[in-house]
């Protein structure tokens, strides 16, 4: 006799751990664990005039819609939009919410592609942005003008890693009648929730830490406000930007393992930033584990099990020492990424933030030798030993490197 799962717990009473795995679907007898791929790009009708769920895969898919279900439900809000890169997601959020006149407060310390978007890109639409630290509160009050619409905050921040409070953010923006928008790719749905903190919307490149394996690219963008969804979704229509399903599937896959990935993730980059910070050859070190006074209150009211797997520092000799110790690392790759099961470091000036003007980046302090690391599943001792054995090769070599060293 047929059986199925008998699922009588709705997703908001299920642990965000169940709600990755599940992603919602009823088991019914001899159905695969896996879910095909709808690797289609157009559905068939019954007849003229008919309205079936998905008719063609540009303006909703079944392998998409499984995905942006299972994101939705990890905020408690209705199905995600999903895109097909975190960049992807973020032009047709503000291409969604913004007309000629506009203003924008954005974070001084963002993704660079964040910072390019607004300047190089929407300034020639009319839409002026202001850049503003977004962890001091009274900045983000001040830059606030009677043409905003949007505040546009990372936390933590990339690279830099600072905390934006995002309750009292949220706060500033209602009384403005302004929306929040956070980007939560750092600290993904599992260790961050920004709608529970006030925000409207929230924003991921699932590329990172929510697909995991550095496999599929995606965006996705979170709301409980309707009226923003349909926006969205009308303006992936009319762009074409919508995930492909294989990249869903992929993704939906790779979200199965999210809790436990990035919380172990985060457990060891803590242990390696604290390992950091205690060695004489590091100038800086950046991790929320890190902070103390109000910034470390925030942060643990904020984070929920863990503080995130991204470890920013510096190395003592500025921009030469940091290119020569990438150079001598075994473990860690030099890659333009983060949120991989593998440990990446990135040189944000030469890499991510390569098209931010030097005075902004400074201003925004991400130096010319900081340097991104993103912590992988390797034990942590592997890795601290992999640093150490860097920081004594460098250190043992004389002569200067050359600067293009990190540019590869």
């Amino acid at each position: 006799m047929g059986s199925s799962f008998d699922r009588s717990l709705t997703d908001h009473t299920l642990s965000i751990d169940s709600r990755c795995l599940r992603h919602g679907s009823t088991l019914e007898d001899g159905q695969p664990l896996v879910e095909g791929i709808a690797q289609s790009t157009t559905f068939a009708r019954s007849g003229v005039g008919s309205d079936p769920t998905h008719q063609y895969s540009r303006v909703s898919n079944p392998s998409v819609a499984v995905l942006e279900k299972t994101l939705g439900s990890l905020e408690n809000a209705p199905a995600a939009v999903c895109f097909g890169t975190g960049l992807g997601a973020e032009t047709a959020l503000l291409l969604s919410l913004l007309r000629s006149g506009d203003h924008v407060i954005c974070g001084r310390s963002v993704y660079g592609g964040t910072t390019r978007l607004l300047q190089q890109l929407l300034s020639e639409l009319g839409i002026e942005t202001s850049f503003v630290d977004s962890c001091n509160t009274d900045a983000v009050q001040i830059a606030l003008s009677p043409n905003t619409r949007l505040i546009f905050v990372e936390t933590p921040a990339n690279p830099t890693l600072g905390i934006t409070d995002i309750s009292a953010i949220a706060k500033i923006a209602r009384l403005a009648g302004v929306l929040l928008a956070v980007d939560n790719t750092f600290l993904t749905p599992v260790l961050q929730q920004p709608l529970d903190l006030g925000a409207d919307i929230s924003v991921y490149s699932t590329t990172k830490f929510i697909d995991g394996h550095s496999v599929a690219l995606g965006g996705s963008i979170v709301s409980r406000n309707e009226q923003v969804l349909e926006r969205v979704r009308f303006i992936r229509k009319c762009t074409g930007g919508i995930q492909s399903p294989f990249n869903a599937w992929l993704t939906s896959n790779g979200l199965k393992t999210l809790p436990l990935r990035i919380k172990a993730q985060s457990k060891s980059a803590e242990d390696i930033a604290q390992w950091l910070a205690e060695h004489p050859a590091i100038e800086s070190v950046a991790h929320p584990s890190l902070l103390s006074g109000e910034s470390r209150r925030i942060a643990d009211r904020q984070h929920q099990g863990g503080h995130g797997a991204v470890v920013t520092f510096s190395v003592r000799g500025g921009f030469d020492a940091g290119c020569a110790f990438v150079q001598q690392l075994k473990l860690c790759t030099l890659v333009e990424h983060v949120g991989s099961v593998e440990t990446l470091i990135t040189h944000p000036a030469s890499m991510t933030h390569a098209d931010v003007p030097r005075e902004e980046r400074l201003q925004a302090g991400i130096e010319d030798g900081t340097l991104r690391l993103s912590v992988g599943l390797e034990p942590a001792e592997e890795l601290i030993a992999d640093l150490q054995q860097s920081l004594e090769s460098i250190q043992s070599e004389a002569g200067p490197v050359r600067e293009e060293v990190c540019y590869a």
